[in-house]
This record gives structure tokens, sequence and C-alpha cells, in this order.
């Protein structure tokens, strides 16, 4: 079991902080697997000391790291991407025993970061600006883009490395230096991802570009928020989290990347394809065991196939295998741990009590680790508790008369990362992806909430926060734009005409 990993290297490295060499001397922090709860490994955590001394050496090497041509930046990242290809199963199924999802997920998770690594590589040669005609004669204007400093990249348990990847991947080659903090439930995968880029970065000369503590939220956590050196902090959990990160950030009048919870749904018409609709809603609400931003925690369905459909996705359900998530078999594996367990039961109760059915699961799985039954939660749209997130594998379901009041009770939660419908009919489709339709950062057609691409830009609205990562021109977060004005000129002309003679 722990082969792999010695094969990642990991045993011999316990210290939580990196900026080239490993060191820390605060606390130790344990990480259990899920699986069966047993103790996997100690991680002795960053003091703010320590946190002190990665935020002077990033600064330091930031400013040699800034002057260096960005396509050069691009192929360092190209060799940490290889480098990940390497060891894609390893840190796969570190993945699924640390963090829970099962292994054809957890090695899709690092082929995620992969990716971001291609496409970081290709932006390196890509960050344009634009030119402007100025007004007056004699005048050249441009805009350009220059590295915005040490980027703090404040990650969740769910996606231990892909988010890191998005993050690091595109900042690296944007000229930035980085601070990661992961969630202390998952350290040995942030450990296993740094040691990696660690060594790409020492072949090439660098150390320091990309950089780890791992350490309590209180202490090492707010010293980030609070400190000036970092321009910006990409920080992806709950709503509560983003809001705090947010007030701080906002004060010393810093930037914030914030991609919090999600409350999403799909619309099932009456003319969809239900050989389509079917296998996205089960797996966008059972895969990863709910516990995805983009996980599907409500369905909407018109009326008239409403029991044709439940009734499928009742029988879906129960032929979900649950288990060991490094079993290829396995569909889905257990919760992050008991607490995770304990918040999804409360949350059944809740909707019972307002007058939700339970159509099938809602319980706890009578073996060790933290294994619940996947639950589908017959609603109606007076319950409060569908417009919260509850990071599990709960779907409420609703009936409704036609596809505008679908789209009305989808818009209706406070939350506004990722939607999607399914219908045959066009019509349906672009009012669904019109101003008047989804209002969420991500809205797709026959296709389900979860699993989105990384040649987008991902991130959502409301109290989503706003953000976006990975593809599109997500770059220009880590950027600061400049906009330039050269007089190849021999006179002074002032711009609207203004004149001033001396």
């Amino acid at each position: 079991m722990r082969d792999f990993l010695r094969r990642l290297g990991i045993e011999d490295v316990n210290p939580g902080a990196t900026c080239g060499e490993w060191f820390s001397s605060g606390e130790e922090l344990a990480s259990y697997c899920p699986t069966d709860g047993g103790l996997i490994a100690k991680v002795r955590q960053a003091t703010e000391e320590d946190y002190d001394r990665v935020v002077a050496k990033s600064a330091e090497v930031f400013k040699t790291w800034r002057n260096v041509p960005a396509p050069a930046r691009g192929e360092i990242v190209r060799q940490l991407g290889l480098k990940m290809r390497d060891h894609k199963k390893d840190l796969g199924r570190l993945v699924a025993y640390e963090m829970g999802k099962v292994i054809s997920e957890g090695e899709g998770e690092i082929q995620e970061a992969i990716d971001i690594a291609d496409f970081a590589v290709g932006l390196s040669r890509q960050l344009y600006g634009l030119t402007m005609h100025s007004e007056r004669p004699g005048h050249r204007m441009y805009e350009q883009w220059h590295p915005l400093g040490i980027i703090g990249i404040v990650t969740a348990f769910n996606f231990p490395a892909a988010v890191w990847a998005w993050n690091s991947m595109i900042a690296a080659v944007c000229g930035d230096t980085m601070i990661w903090k992961p969630s202390s439930k998952v350290p040995l995968t942030a450990i296993a991802m740094q040691k990696l880029a660690n060594d790409v970065f020492a072949d090439n000369g660098y150390e320091g570009v990309m950089n780890l503590v791992i350490g309590r939220g209180s202490s090492v956590g707010e010293r980030m928020l609070h400190d000036r050196n970092i321009p910006l902090i990409s920080a992806t959990g709950s709503c509560r989290m983003g809001r705090r990160i947010g007030e701080v950030v906002s004060q010393r009048l810093g930037r914030t990347l914030l991609e919090l919870g999600g409350n999403n749904a799909i619309v099932v018409a009456e003319d969809a394809d239900l050989r389509l609709a079917l296998p996205a809603v089960v797996f966008g609400a059972v895969g990863t065991a709910g516990q995805r931003c983009t996980s599907t925690r409500r369905l909407f369905i018109e009326k008239s196939i409403f029991g044709s459909l439940t009734e499928k996705l009742v029988t879906a359900y129960k032929s979900i295998r649950i288990g060991d998530p490094l079993e290829e078999e396995t569909h889905m594996g257990p919760l992050i741990d008991d607490g995770a367990v304990q918040e999804m039961m409360d949350a059944i109760e809740a909707a019972k009590k307002e007058g939700g059915e339970v159509l099938c699961g809602g319980g706890k799985v009578d073996r060790p680790g933290s294994f619940v039954e996947p639950t589908i939660i017959k609603a109606h749209p007076d319950m409060k508790i569908v417009r919260d997130e509850t990071f599990a594998p709960i779907l409420y379901v609703f009936e409704v008369d036609d596809v505008e009041q679908a789209i009305e009770m989808q818009n209706s939660v406070d939350q506004g990362l990722s939607s999607a419908i399914f219908t045959t009919n066009v019509m349906s489709a672009e009012t669904f992806l019109s101003a008047r339709g989804s209002d969420c950062g991500i809205a797709n057609v026959n296709i389900g909430t979860s699993g989105a691409e990384i040649g987008g830009a991902f991130g959502g609205e409301k109290d989503t926060g706003g953000g976006r990562e990975a593809g599109s021109d997500s770059w220009k977060t880590y950027m600061r734009r400049q906009t330039c004005t050269i007089n190849w000129s021999k006179d002074l002309p002032l711009a609207q005409g203004v004149k001033f003679d001396i």
C-alpha cells in the first residue's frame, strides 16, 4: 500500500514548508485515510516564522524570475508537466488513498494538472497586450502585462493537486512566484506535488519559485491574508471562508480570486434524451462522493417525465458500488472524514423535517471508514435546506411545469457555479444560455455540471466568488496591466485638446 509513497519520495520528507529546502518547526499534523480511518503519516507544520522565511525567499527569487523570458519560463513548466506524467499513476493513487476519490478520478485529477501545464506552455508565448491609436500625432499607445509578484494559493481537500496546478502553472509562466497553503486534511499530496516542482526547478537553476507552507489557518493562514507582500490570494473553499478572505484582503486593497461554494443544478426537459441525462445526473451527484464544487445538488424535471426519470435514478443509485477507492470497480469512495458524514446526516434530517421524502439512501454504510449511501430526496421549493450546499452525495429532485420555471428555481439560490440543461429543443437550449437563462459561471447543454475542461475559464457568480481560473484569459488575474504612450514627435500636444503654453 505504501509503495507508491516511497516511489514519490515523500516518506523521508515530513516538514511542512519549503522554498527549495524543506524545514518547519511547528506541531505535528496527522493525515488519516478516509477509507479505514487509519493513520497514513504525520507532517510537521510550519510556524509563522517558517512562513516569513518562505516569503522572504519567494520575494528574493521574484526579482530574478520576473526577468526570465516568458517562453523560457514555459519550458520549465513543460518539464514539470512531463515529470507529472512520469508519476501519474502513483500520484493518482495517493489522491485516492488520502482524499478518498476513486482511482480513475485520482488519475484524472493528475491528468488535469498535466493538461494545465501543457496549456501554460502555449500561453507563455501568448501574453498579449493591445495597441491603441492615439489622438495625438506622433504618439503610439499600447498596453503590456507584467508579473504581479508573490501569489498566495489556498486549496481545498477535494482537489488536492489540480487546483494548485490551475494557479501555479499559469502564475509561473506569467513570471510570478507563489506560496501554496493546502488543506490540512490532505498534506501528503501537497508534499508530493511540491517535491516534483522542487526537483524540476532545481534542475534548471531556480529554487523558490513554487513554495509550500502547511500550517494552521488561524496562524499561517491569517498571516498570509494580512501580508502586503502578497498582492493576490487565490482561494478555493467554502463561502464562509471566502467572505473572511475577501474582507481581510480588501482592507489592504489586495486582490482575491475566489472559487467558493456551488449549489449546482440540472434541468431535464420533457424532450431530453434520457440516455444522456441519466448517467450525467448520477455521475454529477455521486462522483467524488458529492464532494466536488461542481457536484449536482438539485435536479429539476418536467412533470411529464418526473415519475419515470426518478424511478430510473433510484434503480441506478442501487447499482452504485461503494467501497475502497483503490479498487477499480468502485464507483464511490468515502467522504473525507466523520465530520463530513455527520453534516450529511444532519442535512438529511433537516430535509425530512421540512417535508422532503427520501427516495433512496439516507444512511451510513456499516463498515470502517467514512462511507455513506448516496441519497435522493424529493423536495419542494419552500425547503430551506436546499438553498445550502451540503458537501455530500445528496440530490434534491423537483417536479416543475416547464423550463422557464426550472430556470427561475435554479437561479433562486445564492450560489452560481455550474448548471446544465438536457433538451433536444434548440429554443430551450438557447433560452438557458441567454441573459435571462442560467445565472451561473458555467452553463452546459446536454452534458452534466461536473467535469470542466481546462481550456475554458472556470468559476462562478454570486456567492461562488466571481473568480476565474485555468483557461481563456484567466492569466490576466496573475499579472498587472500597464498602459504605455510613446511620443516620437517633436511636439508636446496634450490630450483632449488642452492648451498649456509657457
